[in-house]
């Protein structure tokens, strides 16, 4: 850690064309089983899934955001975030990958003009990665991670340090998204080894430590008018960017609360009972096993449903943008983020309960789960969600989040 990180180049064969919703299950289940395999060697030992990110680029998967007008399948946002849960189940740092990437491919949707779309959903089909960096442009100097823009001919050149960016490493494309006091609000993609990039390899937190993410330097970055989103004042505008972010990050969650229930049953079934004067020498004949484990098989299974309907309320708002649409879309998503953060902590936590101080070992690895959710579910607190719901119902104030900073 702590080291520039080299562009990961690539000569890619054509991806695969994935044609139906029914298809994207198949090849995430198909990968995920792939995945599983060293997620835990990963995890000890730091080693980012390099290979692992080139197959999920030729599997096809990160094309199906793309609308049916561009060469997509145009897929539910339902079996989007499934996608993602099935994957994150396996590995959720290489999920991590596929919901960074779909959260900028919706912010293209709305904001990049029909050159950009054509151009930038082509590459996304043909297995491009993208990735995003945030940041408040022009402030008083103080933050380390202030941008600075300033002009240069019809473009404009940025400087700046981002802060830790999700999945960056495994990027081929980074938008950039900043306000500036004296250029307002700017969007642009660019290439990852774009002139002036520098990606650090930094991050040392203790969840989530294969996901790729890390520190983004810009070295007088030259943004031209083919970079910059055509249609970026959109991205101003009440829209379901957002809420698709949201919804992905919660199909993470649900990953993680499936593995660490499925650890759970594996690590009880293969053990003789934790208490012995107890009599019943088999742990899956304790009847508070059985139950607990039940608990958590319901509210996973409450939480996925949740998050279909949250799926289905974007749909609505994308085929129809209103106000009312985008709000309705917002609310249910911040019951399914609710949800599946509740879940994954709880299912963690419940694997320890369950089994016990053998369960604890370093070799074993178990605690990754916890580590992963405990990482992941700080993105947003629930708490922030339960007081964007409670204020909407309880003093009217409307949900409505602009995708820029």
């Amino acid at each position: 850690m702590g080291t520039v990180s080299q562009l990961y180049e690539r000569v890619r064969p054509p991806a695969h064309r994935v044609q139906s919703e029914e298809e994207a299950l198949d090849i995430a289940r198909s990968f995920a089983d792939a995945f599983a395999q060293q997620a835990s060697d990963r995890d000890i030992n730091r080693i980012l899934p390099y290979d692992e990110a080139e197959a999920l680029s030729q599997s096809g998967l990160l094309g199906i955001s793309v609308p049916s007008e561009n060469g997509g399948i145009d897929i539910s946002n339902s079996v989007l975030a499934e996608v993602i849960a099935i994957l994150a189940e396996a590995d959720p740092s290489i999920a991590q990958i596929l919901q960074t990437h779909f959260h900028v491919l919706e912010a293209v949707r709305i904001g990049g003009g029909e050159d950009q779309r054509a151009l930038l959903f082509d590459r996304a089909i043909t297995g491009d990665r993208f990735a995003s960096i945030f940041s408040e442009a022009g402030a008083s100097g103080a933050d380390e991670h202030s941008w600075h823009l300033t002009s240069d001919g019809p473009g404009l050149r940025l400087n700046g340090r981002s802060r830790p960016s999700a999945s960056i490493l495994f990027s081929d494309w980074i938008a950039l998204f900043a306000t500036d006091k004296r250029q307002g609000s700017i969007a642009a993609v660019v290439p990852r080894n774009a002139e002036g990039i520098q990606i650090i390899d930094d991050w040392d937190g203790f969840g989530q430590r294969t996901s790729g993410n890390g520190t983004v330097i810009l070295h007088n970055v030259y943004l031209d008018a083919d970079t910059l989103l055509v249609d970026r004042e959109k991205l101003a505008e009440p829209t379901v960017i957002d809420c698709v972010n949201q919804l992905t990050h919660a199909g993470i969650n649900l990953g993680i609360a499936r593995s660490a229930l499925a650890a759970t049953m594996e690590f009880v079934r293969a053990r003789s009972h934790p208490r012995e004067s107890d009599g019943d020498e088999q742990a899956v004949n304790d009847p508070l096993i059985v139950t607990r484990i039940g608990e958590i098989a319901v509210r996973i299974e409450a939480a996925t449903a949740t998050m279909e309907r949250a799926g289905g309320k974007i749909d609505a708002a994308q085929i129809n943008l209103t106000e009312d649409h985008v709000i309705d879309a917002a609310l249910s998503v911040a019951a399914a983020q609710t949800m599946t953060a509740d879940i994954a902590m709880e299912a963690a936590d419940t694997l320890f309960e369950l089994a016990g101080t053998a369960s604890a070992g370093i070799g074993l690895n178990l605690d990754r789960h916890w580590r992963n959710a405990r990482i992941h579910t700080l993105h947003e607190p629930a708490r922030q969600k339960y007081h964007i719901v409670g204020n909407y119902h309880l003093n009217g104030v409307k949900p409505l989040k602009s995708w820029l900073p």
